[in-house]
């Protein structure tokens, strides 16, 4: 019963992404050809949301879920780590249709094909935990 919350945030998540088209891969393809406005939209929406929900988190310190206060770390310089990194998501999202949240959201609409995708994201989640000890940070 506690979990309730997040399942409810779930699905309120899945309906905007499902109701804005973010999940439509014509949509994503579209924007990858710099052919639409749609998703660029979409994605500098959720920037400038998050830049204030930031900003209001911390003016006011505020807590999370369990009462602790939400801490910030600082960002170590360098800008290679955000350009390979950037480059491998885009890469993924580009060949998949998807982001890691709409690929959830896809499958639950019953495209059984985004199974691979969340599985091979989930492969590659791992290996990097694996292998990161070993990667120039």
């Amino acid at each position: 019963m506690k979990g309730i919350k997040f399942v409810l945030v779930g699905i309120l998540f899945g309906i905007i992404m499902s109701k804005s088209e973010a999940i439509s891969w014509y949509r994503i393809q579209e924007m990858f050809r710099f052919q639409s406005f749609h998703m660029f939209g979409i994605i500098g929406v959720a920037v400038v949301l998050g830049a204030i929900g930031t900003a209001l988190i911390k003016k006011y310190n505020l807590k999370d879920i369990g009462g602790e206060p939400i801490k910030f770390a600082p960002k170590e310089a360098g800008w290679k780590r955000y350009l390979y990194g950037g480059t491998i998501f885009g890469l993924g999202w580009a060949m998949t249709g998807a982001c890691p949240g709409p690929m959830f959201v896809s499958l639950g609409y019953g495209y059984w094909m985004f199974a691979l995708a969340i599985l091979t994201a989930t492969l590659g989640t791992f290996v990097y935990g694996l292998v990161k000890d070993k990667l120039p940070h």
